[in-house]
């Protein structure tokens, strides 16, 4: 492979990376619905905050971080010395970029999140995690619904 041949593939590699990893950043907070929960019957039940704590949400793990990684190692191990050398530098350079690309996909997709504590009208107390969402801030006190279906919870205004 010639110098230009690496960096072009180095490059779609990264690009190919950076697409997938922005696919896995899917919404989590109140407001968010996947395909699935569309059109799907909720039931709702009303309740006051009584707290709101900070939270991280833990980023994807996939094999889609380790696999970019892997590629962009290898391809940059392959740039490196020749012969024998070269094929040891590209299988080392793989392993660490495997590594590595699964270690950012984790970081790139952590979010901040909000652990919501709601006092329901029956009485009842539950808690709710969910991305953090600006446009949809709680507070102790606040009026909420907690919408459920599918396995899911949320809690929205």
């Amino acid at each position: 492979m010639t110098r230009t041949m690496n960096l072009r593939a180095l490059t779609i590699a990264v690009l190919i990376g950076a697409a997938a990893l922005t696919g896995c950043a899917a919404g989590q907070s109140g407001r968010d619905y996947s395909r699935e929960q569309v059109r799907g019957e909720q039931s709702v039940r009303y309740g006051v905050v009584e707290s709101v704590r900070s939270v991280q949400i833990e980023g994807t793990k996939t094999p889609i971080g380790a696999g970019a990684g892997a590629v962009v190692g290898g391809v940059a191990g392959n740039t490196v010395g020749g012969g024998g050398g070269r094929a040891i530098a590209t299988v080392l350079g793989a392993v660490i970029g495997g590594l590595g690309g699964a270690a950012a996909e984790e970081g790139v997709t952590n979010r901040e999140g909000v652990e919501i504590t709601v006092t329901l009208d029956s009485g009842k107390v539950t808690a709710v995690t969910q991305a953090a969402d600006i446009a949809e801030v709680f507070n102790p006190g606040d009026r909420v619904r907690l919408l459920s279906g599918g396995g899911v919870t949320r809690v929205a205004r």
